[in-house]
């Protein structure tokens, strides 16, 4: 199991709320405890959002609960009533995540038996407040979480990974069925490199030169999802028409596979570029020469169409080949536009790239 910032910043939150509860002389302060729980979030964006929302929810729920106490008393039946208005009520308001909060507070509120019940319930909503603030500053002073190291670290890893079963596969040495499981797996990698994408967007900025080269940054990050991905829908159609591949003419079949080594070297120098390992106008793949070996490719694969229809070749496949054909193109274009990206933002913003993004590499 892997013990993330995350985990200890939840430990570090209860622990805090707990005392400052104590130290306040807050009746019950297990429930800010409880509280700080739910508060805790990836981000400093989405703590302060959670913070928010989850005031509402105490707010609400606090009130449905005091309403409750004093129109219709206190019992088992009130307060499941009033849990149902609640949930019914945050859900109108689009506020669903705070709903367990919110019906702790309602619990612990209808749950008095106090004889001067508004002052039982202030000091239970405070001690629920006490208990999501302090979570909201565990969050912004305790290891704010820097989400640029990790989207690059994600994407890069999973492009290593396509990059590697392409150069197997196009050799028709990789086993099928190994592939087909690591391109699910792959898949899975990339909705968390979204998810990485989304927290490193969320994270804010302070001056507007650094508002500028945020704006740069995420644009290529996107480029270089998106790029990942058509590499893995390259490696999806080599996996998917394998066999049609083998049956191949031998001359274009090694014209395919050099074709796509070129782009994996490519795909992997746009890496090094960034961080810094080349220099920004070093292009092995882009300009005159790629749209030149572009028109090679089709202009062969026309020639061999053109063959295929002659000899009545039954082997050779013109509509699988247009799959993976159209899929290297596309992914060519994809390396070519990430390339203008990294050496347009090198040009204005070398001294933003963060140094660490070395050791990714």
């Amino acid at each position: 199991m892997k013990l993330g910032a995350r985990i200890f910043k939840t430990g570090v939150a209860i622990s805090m709320a707990l005392y400052l509860a104590n130290l306040l002389d807050l009746p019950s302060p297990v429930f800010a405890g409880v509280a700080a729980i739910f508060a805790i979030q990836p981000s400093i964006y989405r703590s302060y959002l959670t913070l928010l929302d989850q005031i509402y929810g105490n707010l609400i729920g606090a009130t449905i609960a005091i309403v409750f106490v004093l129109t219709l008393g206190s019992n088992y039946l009130t307060i499941g009533i009033a849990a149902i208005l609640a949930i019914v009520v945050m859900l109108k308001l689009k506020l669903e995540n705070t709903v367990p909060l919110t019906l702790v507070t309602i619990i612990i509120i209808m749950d008095s038996h106090s004889t001067n019940f508004l002052t039982f319930a202030s000091l239970r909503i405070s001690t629920v407040m006490l208990g999501i603030i302090s979570a909201f500053i565990v969050n912004m002073i305790f290891l704010p979480p820097k989400y640029e190291t990790r989207l690059f670290t994600s994407i890069h890893s999973v492009s290593e990974e396509v990059i590697r079963w392409i150069r197997v596969s196009i050799r028709h040495a990789s086993d099928h069925a190994s592939v087909k499981e690591d391109i699910d797996k792959l898949t899975e990698k990339l909705i968390k490199v979204d998810q990485w994408y989304s927290f490193y967007k969320e994270e804010r900025s302070y001056t507007k030169k650094q508002q500028y080269a945020k704006a740069r940054k995420l644009v290529l990050y996107r480029q270089m999802i998106a790029t990942s991905k058509k590499s893995l829908e390259v490696l999806k159609r080599l996996n998917r028409f394998e066999n049609e591949l083998m049956e191949l003419p031998e001359h274009f079949h090694m014209m395919v596979q050099e074709r796509l080594e070129s782009l994996a070297s490519y795909h992997e120098q746009l890496y090094m570029k960034y961080v810094g390992k080349l220099r920004p106008e070093h292009s092995e793949g882009s300009g005159t020469d790629a749209v030149m070996r572009r028109n090679e490719v089709m202009t062969i694969f026309v020639k061999e169409i053109n063959l295929a229809h002659e000899e009545n070749e039954g082997e050779f496949s013109v509509y699988h080949l247009m799959h993976v054909l159209s899929a290297i193109l596309d992914y060519e274009e994809q390396l070519e536009h990430l390339d203008l990206l990294i050496i347009a933002y090198l040009n204005y913003h070398s001294e933003e790239v963060d140094t660490g993004l070395e050791n990714a590499i």
